[in-house]
């Protein structure tokens, strides 16, 4: 399979302002930080996840509770990952019983994704709540789930493609729209 890039639809100036208005409006929306958590999903999410938690703290002065989810043994499609799928780790260095639970994902597509990360998060402890936070929203939802914070909303077809490059990885900040053809 080959990735063809058709667009740069947020580039790094974008990106950053985009956090941090999700940022102001995760603080609006709990009236402050207290008893709250960011839970970012692996690997992207939690990059974007650290990104929120550097937003908020350069607002209210304090650094957020930060984790990390591998959501691979919750996915509805682990069968057809193959017989090796790449587990990464599930860092969780607080308590989820009584927080409130950002958790961080970079393109919300099917909500399969969500739904698995919750499966998660419940088998660690009942939040006081779970709210969802994406950098990119491109519709097609196959589950009733919905963010409550989003960087931006893209209508896609089904035929295409979100990529979030983050520096971590891909060592530049940018989202991407394209399709997958044969090689």
């Amino acid at each position: 399979m080959n990735f063809t890039e058709k667009a740069v639809i947020m580039n790094a100036k974008e990106m950053n302002r985009a956090i941090k208005r999700m940022a102001h409006e995760i603080i609006e929306a709990n009236k402050g930080i207290d008893n709250l958590a960011l839970l970012g999903v692996q690997r992207r999410g939690v990059s974007l996840a650290r990104m929120l938690a550097d937003a908020i703290r350069q607002v209210e002065g304090i650094e957020v509770p930060q984790g990390a989810l591998d959501i691979t043994f919750y996915r509805d499609d682990l069968s057809r990952l193959g017989p090796s799928p790449k587990v990464l780790s599930t860092e969780m260095p607080f308590d989820v019983n009584e927080k409130i639970i950002i958790l961080v994902d970079d393109v919300l597509y099917t909500g399969r994704t969500v739904r698995a990360a919750l499966d998660v998060i419940m088998d660690w402890g009942r939040p006081q709540a779970i709210r969802l936070a994406v950098l990119v929203d491109r519709g097609h939802r196959e589950l009733p789930i919905r963010p409550d914070f989003v960087g931006k909303n893209v209508p896609t077809s089904q035929k295409e493609i979100i990529k979030v490059r983050v520096k971590e990885f891909d060592e530049k900040l940018e989202v991407v729209v394209g399709e997958v053809g044969e090689a």
